[in-house]
């Protein structure tokens, strides 16, 4: 506790305009009663901390902006297949190979996806945001009504995440949305999973590559991937096939019941395999796939399917540059 207030006092003493979430603002003095409440933390060590915040008005436009046209699969896939991703993650694979294999082994997630999953956040640590992470959650929290009460559970994890590790809460940087580290965590999700490889006693997910492998790969594990495990079986329709299908994530069918709908699957899944039925269009026909535990492992991260085979495409290619290497 020491260190975390002595890098706001230093701060404090190096600030030289009003702070934009002092205490006069209601939601502000109502989130620090609740926190100091419900943790134990003294009022005045928050009032200091979100002294320090700043409004930041890029936030709350990048978060605001309407979303662009919606992506076709091969305009989203082209995103993270063409140039060097797969290349760099070899790299990045081997650069990484002892804490890689050690998170296989003792967490059981190939390192192919593990190193997909870094690649696709923060293409292998290079970009991982450019925003305090306090000033990202505060701005959202007290200043972005439709997620207020997301944001502000966020900032009470970023309170407690930082209080626990000892890191100075005004010198982490990440995402607008405040997601930090090579995996891009958000504090909740740092708090649950993130994982010390390294034994020094923190989770740095920011600068200690193993700790961050290994905190992917805890968040998998824990989400229920099963290692050696298929991640989606493609399949063929029939004539008589029944391809009305919404995209909708999760395991709402068997394998029996996507054959009994009139598909073909590519190799033999026992039929109650939990499953649910995805099409992708591709550049000529319709490709369908049955997506099984582990493609729903990977939409925890994302709650997207374009996401999930984008990671999962993105693996097995990482795996063919290294396995070339």
């Amino acid at each position: 506790m020491k260190k975390w207030l002595l890098a706001l006092s230093v701060a404090v003493s190096a600030a030289t305009s009003a702070s934009d979430f002092t205490t006069e603002r209601e939601n502000v003095s109502q989130w620090i009663d609740r926190v100091s409440t419900e943790h134990n933390i003294p009022r005045e060590d928050l009032t200091l901390l979100l002294g320090q915040a700043e409004r930041k008005q890029s936030i709350l436009d990048a978060i605001a902006r309407p979303a662009e046209k919606v992506l076709t699969w091969e305009e989203y896939r082209q995103i993270f297949m063409s140039g060097s991703r797969a290349q760099k993650g070899a790299e990045f694979w081997q650069e990484n190979a002892e804490a890689l294999q050690r998170a296989s082994d003792e967490i059981g997630v190939e390192p192919e996806y593990i190193v997909a999953i870094i690649g696709v956040e923060t293409r292998y640590g290079r970009i991982m945001g450019s925003y305090r992470v306090i000033d990202a959650l505060a701005t959202l929290a007290f200043d972005y009504p439709p997620r207020s009460r997301f944001f502000s559970s966020e900032l009470e994890q970023f309170v407690l995440l930082t209080r626990e590790s000892g890191k100075e809460p005004t010198s982490l940087y990440g995402s607008y949305a405040g997601a930090m580290g090579y995996g891009q965590f958000m504090p909740s999700s740092y708090r649950a999973y993130a994982r010390d490889f390294s034994g020094d006693g923190v989770a740095d997910i920011w600068e200690d590559r193993g700790d961050a492998i290994a905190s992917v790969a805890n968040y998998f594990k824990r989400h229920g991937w099963v290692a050696g495990q298929p991640v989606v079986i493609s399949l063929s329709p029939s004539d008589s096939a029944d391809t009305e299908t919404d995209n909708q994530i999760g395991l709402s069918r068997t394998m029996a019941d996507i054959e009994a709908s009139g598909f073909i699957p590519s190799s033999v899944v026992a039929g109650d395999t939990e499953a649910n039925l995805f099409y992708f269009e591709g550049e000529a026909d319709a490709e369908y796939y049955a997506g099984l535990q582990n493609f729903y492992t990977i939409t925890r991260y994302n709650r997207s399917a374009f996401y999930a085979m984008a990671v999962h495409l993105l693996a097995q290619e990482i795996k063919r540059e290294y396995t070339a290497l």
